[in-house]
């Protein structure tokens, strides 16, 4: 389940950047959830530098990301997400602390499917015992 999207201007960073972010970005949401390294996806999206604003200025790069976790999961943990995907945003690309920005989106395990199956049934007994 864990995924992250990070939205990026187009040809502000260098092809190992971005390698060494989605890289970096699975490593540490594994470490934070305590999850499979096999688990996670990463991805980037690129926009055209005329179809970005920061602050009203086209072109200003100024890194987005969104994580999608089953809900559930304490917030004291969503908390370090944030601040590890940020740190590794910051020390990958070298951009400034202050323009990051992030969120996370709970998902009801319900509605995440899992090879087809509701990750309600898929993960059942790690779900349980997050809530114990």
């Amino acid at each position: 389940m864990p995924i992250v999207e990070v939205h990026l201007v187009e040809g502000a960073h260098t092809p190992t950047q971005l390698a060494g972010l989605l890289t970096g970005l699975s490593a540490r949401y594994a470490e934070v959830l305590d999850s499979p390294l096999s688990r996670i996806r990463a991805y980037l999206t690129l926009h055209e530098p005329g179809h970005w604003s920061t602050g009203g200025e086209p072109g200003v790069p100024a890194p987005y990301f969104t994580a999608i976790v089953l809900a559930g999961r304490p917030a004291e943990q969503r908390h370090r997400l944030l601040a590890a995907f940020t740190d590794v945003v910051v020390d990958v690309l070298g951009v400034d602390r202050e323009v990051v920005r992030g969120r996370i989106i709970q998902v009801d395990p319900d509605d995440w499917g899992i090879g087809g199956v509701p990750a309600s049934a898929a993960r059942r007994a790690e779900i349980a015992a997050r809530e114990s």
